[in-house]
């Protein structure tokens, strides 16, 4: 369900992209529509909303900072890049993960993990040099979403303590959404009241334009609440690994809908960083396998 939401999405966010480049605007639409849905839910007691405490909101608010930055810098490079091209690079997120396991959480991670992440950067350079729609703003972009993202991954597992992962991501949205408001108006506000909106309406029909608006708000909410609870469930590290091959699919699907031409090199190289998050699963898999086998004995 992760894998079919985030697919559908990713298709819908850059159909709108493509007739409305305004992407700090429909970030905050995407949580808008997000937190309207948790407020409801509550509202009914599905789930019942769990109280919060100062302490808990100190916890949470660096998850929600995290997961703001990652979400408007993923979609800056979005409407930048194709598609295929921002996950390839967001293909390196256990890169980063590996990275801040062991320099920011203390783990010790074994050079096999380390050697198998080496496919992976390669594979995600190889699809830069060539890739046909690249430009330095999706690129960096996406860089800095991965850096955002494995900073929320990592605070996320401190703060899901007592409370179900429902209610923390309900309070994650709440929190980053007033962070995205403000550069939201300061970056795209006066263009969006010059010309965005009416070239938006004047393209597509506002029915439609307010329709996709709500709809790939709703995908996004419901593709992050799988993704939490998900990670409730296994490791950041793992969680990361769900990420990349949840990319394949995307990758796969963007390139399909949107009849994107590839490189040859971009083909072989977004393979080759697949194939190397792949064995990064199998050994971290093993690994994990044997730490439980010790347990056990």
């Amino acid at each position: 369900m992760w894998y079919f939401l985030n697919v559908i999405f990713n298709i819908l966010n850059k159909k709108i992209y493509n007739y409305f480049p305004y992407p700090y605007f429909v970030s905050v639409i995407h949580l808008v529509v997000g937190v309207v849905y948790c407020l409801i839910s509550w509202a009914v007691g599905l789930p019942k909303r769990a109280p919060i405490d100062s302490t808990l909101l100190k916890l949470l608010i660096p998850v929600a900072f995290c997961h703001a930055l990652g979400h408007v810098t993923s979609n800056v490079s979005f409407a930048a890049v194709a598609v295929s091209f921002t996950h390839t690079i967001k293909a390196l997120e256990p890169f980063f993960n590996a990275a801040a396991s062991q320099f920011i959480l203390g783990q010790s991670i074994p050079i096999t993990l380390w050697l198998s992440l080496a496919p992976v950067v390669i594979g995600v350079s190889m699809a830069s040099l060539t890739e046909l729609s690249f430009n330095w703003t999706g690129f960096i972009s996406a860089m800095i979403s991965n850096i955002s993202f494995t900073y929320r991954s990592i605070y996320s597992k401190k703060a899901m303590t007592d409370m179900d992962s429902t209610n923390v991501y309900a309070y994650i949205s709440i929190i980053a959404l007033l962070f995205c408001i403000p550069p939201a108006v300061i970056v795209e506000g006066p263009q969006l009241l010059k010309f965005g909106f009416n070239d938006a309406i004047a393209k597509v029909g506002l029915t439609k334009f307010v329709s996709d608006l709500f709809w790939v708000g709703m995908f996004y909410h419901l593709y992050n609440q799988l993704a939490t609870n998900t990670l409730e469930r296994v490791a950041p590290l793992t969680h990361a690994v769900g990420n990349v091959l949840k990319r394949v699919f995307v990758i796969g699907f963007s390139i399909i809908v949107f009849g994107n031409k590839i490189s040859t090199q971009t083909g072989i190289g977004t393979c080759i960083a697949i194939a190397g998050v792949a064995l990064y699963s199998y050994i971290k898999a093993k690994m994990e396998e044997e730490k439980r086998r010790t347990k056990v004995a």
